[in-house]
């Protein structure tokens, strides 16, 4: 695998980032991880909240540069990336994993390639109907209703007026893919769930390329993506709903007493979508 070269290292010297044709506000690097300070910078982070029109006004020059933007939460419970927790080194590649055996695998357990009913109780089995214990496939591409990029801004724009996503700071990332965004940190979110956050990027990849998402936040446990081609019926949105359900179980789980029919109602031509791992 070619590793990408890291532009970060150079904004050390050159904070404002003209040397890569950028000009930054004020920012910190980090290179903090669970064992130590990492050999590079993993992200830069601006010291600033994010406002609307920061992720529109520094994501291009950025991606020319190498670095993909994408909003980390500062003020929640478990503090910024400096606390996270990041794993680089423990994160593989996410070309080397087949989204749909990732996706398989998550949603029949431990046992479920010898007996797809092993660890598929009556309970569960309610809960994601219309679907059985086998993996029901991938769901249809979507049909773009925006410009991915485009959807992306506006999802940060969003985030950056809300209040729920606290002290949301505009960062960015030396990664070639969006979806790659996560493994290139080392992020730890759904360490309950996935060890390896390689293998959930292969499935956003696979996001990328039928739904046009973009990973546009990151909370210590928490992803936003923003869709620029979601699905336009609730059959559609049934089979990505089962995606949903084996990428991040507690969408379903814990979203609410209508199992995964209803969580599919919410997934209809909306614009982002949200995970978090308990």
């Amino acid at each position: 695998m070619a590793t990408l070269p890291n532009p970060l290292p150079s904004l050390a010297t050159d904070p404002s980032g003209r040397s890569l044709g950028l000009r930054l506000p004020p920012g910190r690097l980090v290179d903090t991880t669970d064992d130590g300070p990492w050999h590079e910078p993993l992200l830069w982070h601006a010291e600033k909240q994010a406002a609307p029109g920061t992720w529109a006004a520094l994501g291009a020059p950025a991606s020319r540069a190498g670095l993909l933007p994408v909003l980390v939460e500062l003020g929640g419970t478990q503090g910024g990336p400096d606390d996270w927790e990041l794993m680089p080194g423990d994160m593989s590649y996410p070309g080397d994993h087949d989204p749909e055996e990732v996706l398989a695998e998550f949603w029949g357990g431990e046992g479920a390639e010898d007996d797809p009913e092993a660890g598929f109780d009556e309970e569960l089995g309610e809960l994601l109907e219309p679907f059985g214990a086998a993996w029901p496939g991938l769901a249809p591409a979507g049909v773009l209703t925006a410009d991915p990029g485009t959807r992306a801004a506006q999802v940060a724009d969003s985030l950056a007026e809300g209040t729920w996503l606290k002290d949301a700071r505009l960062a960015l990332v030396p990664s070639r893919r969006s979806a790659d965004i996560p493994a290139a940190i080392g992020w730890a979110g759904p360490l309950n769930h996935e060890n390896d956050v390689a293998r959930l990027c292969a499935v956003l990849r696979s996001w990328e390329d039928r739904f046009g998402i973009r990973v546009v936040a990151l909370g210590f446990d928490v992803l936003v993506v923003s869709v620029a081609a979601p699905p336009s019926t609730l059959a559609d949105a049934e089979a990505l709903a089962a995606e949903h359900f084996a990428f991040c179980p507690d969408n379903v789980t814990q979203g609410g007493p209508d199992g995964l029919r209803g969580y599919a109602e919410s997934l209809v031509d909306e614009p982002s979508w949200t995970f978090w791992w308990d």
